[in-house]
């Protein structure tokens, strides 16, 4: 689960982590008091759980009050990456000597947490390993006896820090990796972590993505859990009650498959022939029966934008009779009045395949074969 940025705030917070003042406002008035209370030229950030809020004008400065109300009316509403920006943190402006980022991530090869940090802040983290990859500082946290204050004043060192900012610095960094340890966090970064020009250091942004499989742990974000259902789209949360992974994307061609990583590697597929998926749907890896493909079945065909189907289908505990029987039984209850292109193979092939034949339903034997004809008849 992403926490927005005032959210990741106040649990750094809670942590001691140095934050600057703000407050979280949803209209122009509010964020007019909210300038009154700051007192000072105020940043004004649009809450969305998506990146590229600045490139995209979601962040604006106000030198008055009535200008924070300008800015909150401008930004309230708008759209960044498709996502409707419904609340707004104004806080006080910080002036920045230098720019910096820290962050711990989970490191799933190594087991452990990796901390990373570069006085290159401001910037994607990503764009900063491509380019310049000799300016981060990455430090393997041992998971048994955590990061200890050493390796913290080592990773500060190594950002060209000494003396009491050295020792500050370190500090921010254990308490980061702490608070990640603390809230289940697969990835906590501050970027940019900011060097004021009297030598202390303030998070001027804070992000968070707390593992889901964690949040019975933390009572403080089941309000958000709730919140989340309530965000889903009509078929989302209709699949959501039937038991089916399913997201909404904005292309033209329906997936299904058997397995988040095969219906993810066949949206990549769609996209390498030039195709844009219209949903991700996973009927299950673990036993993808007649009664769920005809469930998925029916989500994905409501979706009016959807001119293709592939279905994708690598048998293990699934089984290729039960999903030929759910789409033969759908087209035989409602119709498919699109194209539809299938790849089956596995657990009873043969069985499945003899009823698509018999049903007169063709199938291929590759996936690269199906994304490509799928591709094709969407597009005619």
């Amino acid at each position: 689960m992403k926490l927005f940025e005032y959210e990741a705030k106040s649990i750094a917070q809670n942590s001691a982590l140095p934050v600057p003042k703000g407050y979280v406002v949803s209209t122009p008035d509010e964020a007019k008091k909210a300038f009154d209370n700051l007192g000072k030229r105020s940043i004004v950030k649009s809450q969305v759980l998506v990146a590229g809020r600045k490139k995209a004008g979601g962040i604006k400065f106000a030198s008055t009050p009535q200008e924070a109300r300008d800015v909150a009316k401008e930004l309230l509403g708008m759209q960044i990456r498709g996502e409707p920006v419904k609340k707004l943190l104004v806080e006080e402006a910080v002036v920045a000597k230098r720019e910096l980022y820290v962050g711990v991530t989970v490191n799933r090869t190594a087991g452990c947490y990796t901390i990373l940090a570069s006085t290159e802040g401001g910037i994607d983290i990503e764009e900063v390993a491509s380019k310049s990859p000799e300016k981060i500082v990455r430090l393997d946290a041992n998971p048994l006896r955590g990061l200890r204050d050493h390796e913290a004043r080592f990773v500060a060192y190594k950002l060209g820090f000494s003396g009491k900012q050295l020792v500050d610095l370190a500090t921010i960094i254990s308490k980061i990796y702490r608070m990640c340890v603390t809230y289940d966090c697969e990835l906590l970064e501050s970027n940019p972590l900011i060097e004021t020009e009297q030598g202390f250091f303030i998070a001027a942004d804070f992000r968070a993505l707390i593992d889901d499989n964690s949040l019975f742990r933390h009572a403080e974000f089941q309000d958000r859990v709730k919140q989340g259902v309530a965000d889903l789209t009509p078929l989302e949360l209709k699949a959501r009650e039937k038991g089916l992974a399913y997201v909404e994307l904005d292309g033209n061609i329906g997936v299904i498959g058997n397995g988040a990583g095969l219906v993810m590697a066949t949206l990549d597929m769609i996209n390498y022939y030039g195709g844009k998926p219209a949903n991700f749907c996973d009927a299950g890896a673990g036993g993808a029966t007649t009664d769920r493909i005809e469930a998925a079945l029916e989500i994905v065909l409501s979706n009016e934008r959807t001119k293709a189907l592939f279905i994708n289908v690598l048998a293990g505990i699934t089984r290729c009779d039960d999903v030929a029987k759910g789409i033969v039984a759908t087209r035989d209850k409602s119709g498919i009045k699109i194209p539809i292109v299938i790849r089956m193979v596995g657990t009873n092939e043969e069985e499945g395949r003899r009823i698509l034949e018999e049903a007169g339903i063709s199938f291929l034997d590759s996936m690269e074969e199906g994304a490509k004809e799928t591709v094709a008849r969407a597009g005619r």
